[in-house]
């Protein structure tokens, strides 16, 4: 644990959760199971840090942020690289947790021509999280808490405890879960991949359905629409920023470095509108790089691009 005078010493964001060792393929076109796309030749290969709070936090770290990361590592070399990779970007790495087994690791394979991607991802289940390595004074050191929903229970219970010591707390929900709503109550920004809202209301509308998962402890609630950039629910209003031009290399980690940039706006006391624009410019940029670590932007390219005309 880092002290100053016997002290924890604050950051702006604690991170808790998920961090990854990625296998990334970039390969002419999406395979099919027959014909002329069934068999297709690995254009280029990269091995990548990334992992949905990581990532997050390596935005918040390049674009000037203290940081500070809690989550469950591995001890092969993969563990050993990603501890690494965080520890080289400025990230406080005292209460990362290593713990005996593999680390996290995807298999990614990335179209070509699209830059989408489809991941193929394993994790072993002795490195989720415990209650026990959340501290409350390492939580209490931060100016904002952010989650992910791989190791929900801990998630939740840093979402609260940041609630209850007044702490702003954003998320990264991309799946459905039985839990998946009492880590939206407990989040004060909740930010949602494209699928989840309708997944959890049965609403097509975007606006829709973050209205019916408003609740009044919400700052604002905020879903990612990939290209067409993002959609937010404050009280009763309901804003739209577009996305930006590029030419897509590869969109992993894209929604990791929206959140990351959507906290420097947060932390920044920009208002809602300015601080989705900056997101989505952030995720835009880092698409035009093959990697999730690897696509974080500088402050200087996020500010330039997001002071340019959106789609």
């Amino acid at each position: 644990m880092t002290h100053a005078a016997g002290r924890l010493t604050p950051c702006d964001v604690l991170g808790v959760g998920a961090n990854s060792v990625d296998y990334v393929n970039r390969i002419p076109s999406y395979p099919e199971p027959n014909g002329s796309f069934s068999k297709l030749r690995i254009l280029e290969q990269a091995i990548c840090c990334g992992g949905q709070t990581a990532t997050a936090l390596a935005t918040c770290a390049r674009l000037g942020l203290t940081v500070r990361y809690i989550g469950a590592t591995g001890t092969d070399e993969n563990g050993k690289r990603i501890r690494a990779e965080l520890a080289e970007r400025g990230i406080g790495m005292s209460e990362a947790v290593i713990r005996d087994g593999a680390n996290q690791f995807a298999l990614i394979i990335v179209d070509e021509q699209t830059g989408e991607r489809i991941v193929l991802w394993d994790r072993d289940e002795r490195l989720r999280l415990r209650f026990r390595e959340l501290p409350s004074e390492v939580l209490a050191a931060a100016r904002l808490v952010h989650v992910d929903d791989v190791d929900e229970s801990a998630a939740v219970v840093a979402a609260i405890t940041a609630r209850d010591l007044g702490l702003p707390a954003t998320s990264d929900i991309d799946r459905v879960t039985p839990r998946t709503i009492e880590l939206v109550e407990t989040v004060s920004y909740p930010i949602f991949a494209e699928h989840v809202p309708r997944e959890l209301t049965g609403i097509k509308d975007h606006a829709g359905a973050l209205q019916k998962l408003r609740r009044s402890a919400h700052k604002a609630l905020v879903v990612t629409l990939g290209a067409r950039g993002c959609l937010a629910v404050a009280g009763d209003q309901v804003f739209h920023a577009p996305g930006f031009v590029v030419s897509a290399i590869d969109t992993t980690g894209a929604g990791d470095v929206f959140r990351g940039a959507f906290i420097f706006g947060v932390l920044n006391e920009w208002p809602l509108e300015r601080t989705m624009r900056f997101a989505n410019a952030a995720a835009a940029i880092s698409c035009t790089r093959l990697g999730a670590m690897n696509g974080v932007p500088t402050l200087q390219e996020v500010s330039l691009l997001a002071e340019s005309a959106p789609l």
